[in-house]
This record gives C-alpha cells, structure tokens and sequence, in this order.
C-alpha cells in the first residue's frame, strides 16, 4: 500500500498546530506497519531542518492562466520520506498563514501536490488529503489528471479537522487563479462563494474526521459551520477515527522539561516534585490544595466564557489555577486580573511557552477543557499521560477519549454551573487518596499512541482502495 499524506504543516519541519502533530506522528507508525506512507508539504522560509534536505529537481505548475516555478526537495525523518514543494513567492514568508493570497498559495500547493507525483515517480494508491489548504487536489485530480493510466486507479481521502476553516474566497478566483473553469465551478461553488472544502467532499472518495463524536456533530447545524447539509448529503462516505499523541515525545519518564521523570511506579514522588517547582515558579502557595491547569489558545470556543462566570468561585472553594496561553484580548485581561486578585492562588502566563507547557501537564493535579466544541484535542491525552487527571466537556474527541470517573472528570451541558459541579466533583475526588491514585494510575495506563489510529487508518486505506 502506498500513501501520499498531504498536508500543510508536519512536525518537526513545520507547525502552527494540532495538524502539524498528526501529520508527523500518523506517518511513522503506518510505515513501522509497513504501509509506504510518505509526507508532502510547503517549503516555508523558517522551515526547521532544512540542512537534511536534498534537492531533487523542479518543475512547472497551472494556476490559472499561467504556470509557476515549483522546486522539490526531499528528507527522510524517522524512516518517512518528506517532500517539499518549494516556490518562495508564495511561501517564503514570516509565518504560514494569514496572508491576502492564501487562496492562490494553496491552490498552488493542491495542484503542486499532483504534478510533484512524476518527477518524485511516486503514484499512491491513497492520496490523503488534510483541511481546506489541500481540498483542491481531490477535483484537480478528476478534473485534469484522470486519462493519465498513472493516476487512474488513484483514490482520495480528505480528514477534516476543523470545519470552521474552510477556505472561501470570492467566485473570481475559481477561473482566474485556480483554473476551474464553467460548469465544473459548481463543485467547488457553495453559497455564492469559492468553497475549498467543499471542492473536496464532493470530490473525495472517503470523507474522515479526528474523532467518532465529531463525524456525528457536523452533520448538526450547531456544530457544522453551514457545511452540515452537504455533509449530510455524502455522509454514506464519513467516518471518524480518534487522533493519538506521539507517546515517545510526551513521556514524563524521560521529558527533559521535567525537574524530576517519572512513570506510573514512581508517580507520587515525581508529580509532587514537579508541582512544587510549578507553584515557586508562579510564587504560589504550596499548602497542598488540588493545582488545575490550562494550556490553550485564549478563545471563546475553549469554552473561556464560562470559566470566566465561575473563576472566582474555583479560587474560592480551595483550587490553586494555573493558565498558559495568548489569544483574545478579553481572556487575556480577565485572567490577568483574576490573578492579581488572588495572589498566591492563581498563576498566569500570556504567551505560550513548550517547555513551560510540558511542566504545567506534569505539575498540575487536573487539567481543564471545558471546550464548547473539541474536534479532537490532544491535551487531556497529553495530561492523561502525565497523570493530570482531565475536566472536559463531552464534545468532540475530548468525549471519546475521557470517560468520568474512569480517566477523569466529564460534564455535557455547555453552562458554568456544570462546569463549577464538575470542578467540585474532582476536587472531592483528589481528597479521596485511594480514589484518587486509582484514577492516576488508569489515566496513565490509557493508550493513545498513534498505533490503534494507525490500524484504523490502515483498514480504511485498504477498503478505500479496492472501491470501483
């Protein structure tokens, strides 16, 4: 079986977040399987290794009326072979999105993806294709690459990982810049808009997200962001299969971030280590009351707003809180304050930090996601790992990966009193020690590597590729 995985961002080369990590961490574990998965992406301007890269040749590519330079590059990273498609008008640049031409740059890339297969000599059974930046390749791939024998037998699967970013544009640039021209507009044409996303569920042969609950939740107007009819449309082809962590980075046996490892054995000598260093590096107060976390982008639908209503009644009822993270203005500022009226009881750090997030995972006794709306999410895996027991919102992956009272603490209704029970739920439990060691070690003993995803991926990829 060969894979072509393609994607806009991949660990170690590139991230800006949660893809970057499947898009490293999938890969390793098919081809340990023995599938022949390889990775293309961007050449961005502050790429990471780019000294283990080797050039391999360049060509032309159609966007739109005109064709563009595009260099490949290759590297091989824990027995997977990168490739990297390299043009630097359109990314050698300070970041990886953002800018007013993104939807030139990836339909550039999406078409780039394609014509990179002659020149690499490598055609895929299964070309799987990730979020909007990508979501072209499926139709450019019927549209224009089909009379090729090469390329006939070649089919698609598109993971969703977040509907919310869908790639629209204005209609113009269907004609002019991605080369999709008349009556075949209409399947990337949706609600009088250019629709990437779109492009790729009427396209694809196989629709999949990050979670089993998520699959289910786009199909609700709540959840699918103007997208769930269509989806509901093609659901005979959706199907969701959980993300993992790469177990081998977040270890706390060997974390470098840590004052002092440890594993399941030695858990409450460690943990007691690192929440120690954790309270006097935010000057708090160490009088041995339960310390919940959060690393997280400081948005609304992290579910901020009902933390918000209820931060001081936490502070109140004897939990220490620590916060990591930068976003809205708003959430900036209330945690700011919500820490300059407890001092000694509540830690803040606007910015993001990867080492000090590493240190919150391991210091802290619980760990808060109380997401309004979670297509995965990798921290309360993460924190699991690190014997951090979870409070989340069943929504999304955070529902299928925390079970309450198993590997954490869950509560349904998106409304702060739940949120505050929840909350309350747990610190009870962590007063409880026979209790609460008991959830320590079964949080622990959780697996989300990638090696259960993987064998998932690896059925799907087979089925896929036997379709007509």
């Amino acid at each position: 079986m060969k894979v072509l995985y393609a994607a806009s961002e991949a660990t170690p080369f590139a991230k800006s977040g949660g893809l970057a990590d499947v898009a490293g961490a999938l890969p390793k574990d098919l081809v340990r399987d023995g599938v022949d998965c390889r990775v293309v992406i961007p050449l961005y301007g502050n790429v990471k290794f780019r000294d283990t890269m080797q050039y391999v040749t360049n060509f032309t590519v159609p966007v739109g009326w005109r064709n563009q330079y595009c260099g490949l590059f290759t590297a091989v990273r824990d027995g997977v072979t990168f490739y990297f498609l390299d043009n630097e008008y359109y990314f050698k640049r300070g970041s990886l999105y953002g800018f007013f031409d993104d939807g030139e740059r990836f339909a550039f890339f999406a078409r780039a993806v394609l014509e990179m297969m002659k020149y690499a000599d490598f055609f895929p059974d299964i070309l799987h294709c990730n979020d909007w930046q990508t979501a072209l390749s499926p139709l450019y791939l019927n549209l224009y690459y089909r009379y090729d024998v090469r390329y006939a037998q070649m089919k698609t699967i598109f993971s969703i990982h977040n509907i919310a970013y869908q790639g629209q544009y204005g209609l113009d640039i269907l004609g002019s810049t991605c080369g999709i021209y008349g009556s075949d507009a209409n399947l990337a044409e949706y609600n009088n808009d250019a629709n990437f996303m779109k492009a790729a569920i009427v396209s694809c042969d196989q629709i999949t997200t990050v979670s089993p609950t998520y699959a289910k939740e786009i199909l609700d107007p709540w959840f699918g962001s103007n997208l769930d009819g269509l989806l509901r449309e093609h659901q005979f082809k959706l199907s969701g299969i959980l993300n993992g962590i790469d177990q081998e980075v977040n270890d706390p046996a060997t974390d470098p971030a840590l004052i002092e490892n440890y594993d399941a054995s030695t858990v409450g000598v460690g943990k007691a280590a690192c929440k120690q260093a954790l309270l006097a590096r935010f000057g708090l107060e160490n009088d041995g009351s339960p310390v919940m976390g959060m690393v997280t982008r400081l948005a609304g639908h992290k579910g901020l707003d009902i933390v918000r209503e209820i931060g001081d009644a936490i502070v109140a009822q004897g939990i220490q809180l620590v916060i990591l993270g930068t976003g809205e203005a708003q959430f900036e500022a209330y945690f700011s304050d919500l820490a300059a009226r407890h001092p000694g009881r509540v830690g803040v750090f606007i910015g993001f930090d990867t080492t000090l997030a590493q240190q919150i995972y391991a210091g802290c006794d619980l760990f808060l996601m109380p997401s309004k709306s979670e297509p995965c999410g990798l921290s309360q895996m993460v924190s699991c790992r690190y014997g951090t027991l979870p409070i989340i919102r069943e929504t999304g992956g955070l529902k299928d990966s925390i079970q309450n009272g198993y590997n954490g603490f869950t509560f349904y209704d998106y409304y702060a009193p739940a949120l505050l029970d929840a909350c309350t739920r747990a610190q009870a439990a962590y007063e409880d020690k026979e209790e609460w060691d008991a959830l320590v070690q079964r949080a622990m003993a959780c697996d989300f590597s990638w090696s259960a995803s993987a064998k998932q991926y690896e059925a799907l990829y087979d089925e896929v590729s036997q379709r007509w």
